[in-house]
């Protein structure tokens, strides 16, 4: 069975199945874990990357699912933002600020060859490898808005999906690749949209009059995880692609956020 990631109060990392079993694998102040798909798990080497700031500011780790040999795989004044793996688990997709603004960058799974990918007046960050790892996609910031862009796996062919026109933030490949998730406050507040991978077929899945973000496919495609307030705090819920079948999966007094799948 497959089984959800989240992080409550961006205290520790947690495992919870479907059924809402939960099993803790970190422990560590508040700091260390922060923001949208900063933990992932990489399924060939079974390998979780995540931010902490244990030496004095944000930096990049490594470290077995289990919680051990955690390595430190960055060292730079400005903050460091892990998003994942690439699919056959060589590379490590990041953002980072080093350079005066946040842009993309890419590093081997060492944390040797980082290498900048985006270089814009504007900031860049949220990126995720497409399954095949020919397309990156990632947010930019530009007019006082999100837009979602993609570009190849180089850097190169750099173009907005989603316009100028409204906000739109944290997209999401599905596993094979054909389409993507994202939030979009278009319609007045955030609710969760599925698009092809060329923009077209922008499609509104969820229709609340509070915050619905952080989607996230499931392996197999069929689902999306995602977090809502529409129950008073932030909790973890789960639909169909077609945004049928809404239901709870969390039921805490505190914040239940940040899901994502592991690939089995």
């Amino acid at each position: 069975m497959s089984k959800l990631i989240l992080i409550p109060f961006l205290s520790t990392l947690i495992l919870i199945s479907c059924s809402g079993k939960k099993k803790k694998i970190t422990r560590g102040k508040s700091e260390s874990f922060q923001s949208p798909s900063q933990t992932n798990f990489e399924s060939n080497q079974n390998k979780i990357v995540f931010r902490s700031n244990r030496d004095g500011n944000y930096e990049i780790y490594i470290m077995n699912s289990d919680g051990s040999n955690q390595t430190r795989l960055t060292n730079h004044i400005k903050g460091d933002f892990p998003h994942g793996f690439s699919s056959d688990g060589s590379k490590i997709i990041f953002n980072s600020a080093r350079d005066g603004n946040d842009e993309i960058y890419v590093m081997d799974i060492d944390g040797r060859n980082q290498t900048r990918l985006t270089n814009n007046s504007v900031s860049d960050f949220n990126p995720q490898f497409s399954p095949s790892n020919s397309n990156i996609l990632y947010t930019a910031h530009k007019n006082g808005r999100n837009n979602i862009f993609i570009m190849n796996s180089d850097g190169s062919n750099q173009r907005n999906l989603t316009g100028d026109d409204h906000w739109d933030d944290f997209p999401q490949f599905s596993p094979d690749g054909s389409q993507i998730v994202f939030i979009s406050r278009r319609d007045g507040n955030d609710e969760i949209y599925l698009m092809d991978i060329d923009g077209t077929n922008q499609t509104r899945l969820t229709n609340n009059n509070v915050i619905d973000f952080i989607p996230q496919f499931s392996p197999d495609g069929s689902q999306i995880v995602f977090v809502s307030m529409r129950d008073g705090n932030e909790e973890i819920y789960l639909m169909d692609t077609d945004g049928n079948n809404q239901k709870r999966l969390t039921k805490n007094n505190a914040n239940d956020f940040i899901p994502q799948f592991s690939p089995d």
